[in-house]
Formats: structure tokens, C-alpha cells, sequence
């Protein structure tokens, strides 16, 4: 593991990021990593993990000073996903999702948005995502919720699905279409629903193939009513702010496969050491080392790539929608990959429960489905060579 080593020794971290990593890798060795078998088998959202998480204040790191947070590096934060997701994928989502939810408000809201509705998260309050319905996946402009304005409050009506951490969200960032404005794209916007909403119903939870310690809900809204005070920007904003955000919570998922890559390569590796065959470790047949070669490059190479695209953030850059399309397409793939590898090394104890490759195999499937299926991403970046 000499080259993943060195990548971690020349990431130049300053005093305090050094020290939250450090705190952060004890945290998954101590707490997340030895929890993870027993979440995922019992589907049981994990709080322990979660309380853990806002002992170290980890929420802070994204959140400006001036709202209880810490204003830390989106480069750190890209390194505190991969870490906990290496150690629990469904703990890393959750963590991850409450930056996905967030970020916009603090893009884009105001300053008494921000100042009221952002400490609940510095201090350790969950956040989640509310895009996708029913007709509206890939493609935003198909969704059907409703905002209809009645004097100071907003009437929300529809539904959602697919919402990570729906059931037990303190904020929800929650896009809708504004009643009056005709045009598909025009017309959709954005707000922030608080917990406790009348009229807000969690109709479902899916039992799911992996990640299953991280609820993901359908939701229904019945003429819920939230101050006009939480709509973010104007109406019409949304498909920008939307657009906006997906080019940031595109790496951190990037970073989520990484994580979950990285923990099936080291259980491999691990693995093919120790197991003999025909008298020799199964590491020393070639055509193992073969696939173990063209994995490691690809996972270094991927590692590399996201290190440009968080510098490219942290400096300030104005568009790298390609690039973070790049980041989650290619982290996900790996991530698939890495696990039905080690599944394939592991012969017939990959397939049982007892080996964590399992876990890892089902975790990582999903990561080429959200925030844009690789296809669409396949597309996006493709298209973007196309002259005009």
C-alpha cells in the first residue's frame, strides 16, 4: 500500500486539518468500522455513528464561522467523506448528504437564512436532499411539486422519493415547480422545509439492496406551509441553484466511492496474501497481479484527480461541471469494480456475509445510479467537446 501511503503523506495538510484527519481516522477505526456489519444487518439508522460524528463537531468544517461553523476546505471535507465511507458506506452518505443539503443555502441564501437556519446543522442536526419524483429523475424539469404562494407562507403540495435521510432530516432542501410560472425550467425553485412541518408525511422507507443503515424515504406534502422567509433566491432560481449544486455534491460522491474502492482494494489485497492454492498465495499468479496493477493505477489515478478538482473549488474556479461529472463517474465505476474483484478473489466467501467485500459489493452499486447516472454523466462529459 506504499503508493496510497505517499499519496496521504503529500496531501500537505496544515496543523488543524492534520489534526481532524488524525481524529477522524480514530474515530472510523474505534466506532464506525467496528459498527458496520451490525447496521447493515439490522437496516437500524446509525445514530451512534451519527453522535460520534457531532462529538467532533464534524458538521462545522463546511459551515462558515460566522453561522457556528468552522469554514475548513472543501479539499477536507472531500477527505473526512472518503474516510468514514471506507469505514461504513451508509454512515458516510448520511454525513455526506447533510453538505449536499446544506451547501446551498449557503451558496445562495441570505444572510438571516443563513444565521437562522444553518447552526442546527453546525450542531450536529441532520440535513437532506429533496429532488427526485416519480416522473422526475435524470431529468428535473418532469417534477410535479407544487409551490403556491399565499401571502407570507408558501403552500408546498407533491410528493418526493428516493430522499436520503428524509425521514430524519432537520432541514430539508426541498425543490418544487412555482405556481403561475408555465415554463418547465423557469419555473422550478427551491426552499427549505424545517422539521415538524403539519401536512408533512413519511410514507415509506425502501428496504434496499445496500447501504441499508441510511434511510431513504418517500415523502408526501400536503398543503405544508413554511414561511415565504425560506424560499432560496426567487421563484424560478432553482434549476440554477440546483445545477450549482450538483457540481459540488458530485466529488463528495466521488469521494464516497473512493472510500467504499479503497476499502474492497485493502480487503483484496489482504486476502489474496494469505489464501494459498495449488501450494502458492493467489497473489502470485499472474494474471492476479494483472488486475491488481490496473486497479491500483486506476484507484491512484481517480485519488488524483479528485485532489484537482477540491483545488480547483478551494481557488475559487467558476465552472467545473465537467470535471466533477468526471470525478463521480469514474469514482463509482471504481468503486463497482474494486468490489466485484474482491467478491472474485475471495471465491465463495466473497458471496457469504462473513467477509466484508460482500457488504462492499452491495454498497457500491448505488453509486453509479445517484446524483446522475453514469450514463448521464457519460453524456454530459461528451457533449461538452461538441463545438457550437
Amino acid at each position: 500500500m506504499l503508493v496510497f501511503e505517499q499519496l496521504e503523506r503529500n496531501r500537505s495538510w496544515d496543523e488543524s486539518e492534520s489534526l481532524i484527519i488524525s481524529q477522524v481516522d480514530r474515530l472510523c477505526a474505534d466506532v464506525i468500522a467496528p459498527n458496520a456489519a451490525k447496521f447493515d444487518e439490522s437496516g437500524e439508522f446509525p445514530w451512534a455513528n451519527v453522535e460520534a460524528i457531532n462529538a467532533l463537531g464534524l458538521n462545522t468544517i463546511f459551515i462558515p464561522e460566522q453561522f457556528g461553523g468552522t469554514g475548513m476546505s472543501f479539499r477536507l471535507y472531500l477527505a473526512v467523506v472518503k474516510r468514514i465511507a471506507e469505514a461504513c458506506a451508509s454512515t458516510g452518505i448520511i454525513y455526506a448528504t447533510n453538505f449536499h443539503a446544506m451547501k446551498p443555502l449557503i451558496e445562495f441564501g441570505t444572510d438571516e437564512q443563513r444565521a437562522r437556519l444553518l447552526p442546527c446543522i453546525a450542531e450536529g442536526g441532520l440535513a437532506s436532499l429533496a429532488i427526485t419524483e416519480e416522473a422526475a429523475g435524470s431529468d428535473a424539469t418532469g417534477m410535479k411539486t407544487r409551490f403556491t404562494e399565499d401571502g407570507d407562507e408558501i403552500v408546498i403540495d407533491g410528493s418526493k422519493i428516493f430522499i436520503t435521510s428524509g425521514d430524519v432530516a432537520d432541514r430539508i432542501l426541498l425543490f418544487g415547480k412555482f405556481a403561475g410560472i408555465e415554463d418547465a425550467k423557469k419555473s422550478i425553485s427551491v426552499l427549505i422545509l424545517e422539521k415538524g412541518a403539519p401536512g408533512f408525511e413519511v410514507v415509506r422507507l425502501e428496504d434496499k439492496m445496500g447501504h441499508r443503515a441510511s434511510s431513504t424515504a418517500a415523502l408526501r406534502f400536503n398543503g405544508v406551509r413554511v414561511p415565504k422567509a425560506n424560499l432560496i433566491g426567487k421563484p424560478g432560481d432553482g434549476l440554477r441553484i440546483l445545477l450549482a449544486s450538483l457540481n459540488r455534491s458530485r466529488p463528495s460522491i466521488g469521494a464516497h466511492s473512493l472510500g467504499i474502492a479503497m476499502a474492497a482494494f485493502k480487503d483484496m489485497v489482504g486476502y489474496m496474501n494469505e489464501r494459498k492454492q495449488s501450494g502458492r498465495r493467489i497473489v502470485d499468479f499472474q494474471g492476479n497481479q494483472f488486475m491488481l496493477a490496473d486497479l491500483a493505477t486506476d484507484l491512484a489515478m481517480a485519488d488524483c484527480w479528485l485532489e484537482h478538482l477540491a483545488h480547483l473549488i478551494d481557488s475559487g474556479a467558476m465552472d467545473f461541471s465537467v470535471e466533477a461529472s468526471m470525478a463521480k463517474m469514474r469514482g463509482s465505476d471504481l468503486a463497482m469494480r474494486a468490489a466485484t474483484d474482491a467478491v472474485q478473489m475471495h471465491g465463495g466467501y466473497g458471496y457469504c456475509r462473513d467477509f466484508r467485500v460482500e457488504r462492499l459489493m452491495r454498497d457500491a452499486k448505488i453509486t453509479q445510479i445517484w446524483e446522475g447516472t453514469n450514463q448521464v454523466h457519460r453524456q454530459l462529459i461528451g457533449r461538452s467537446f461538441a463545438t457550437k
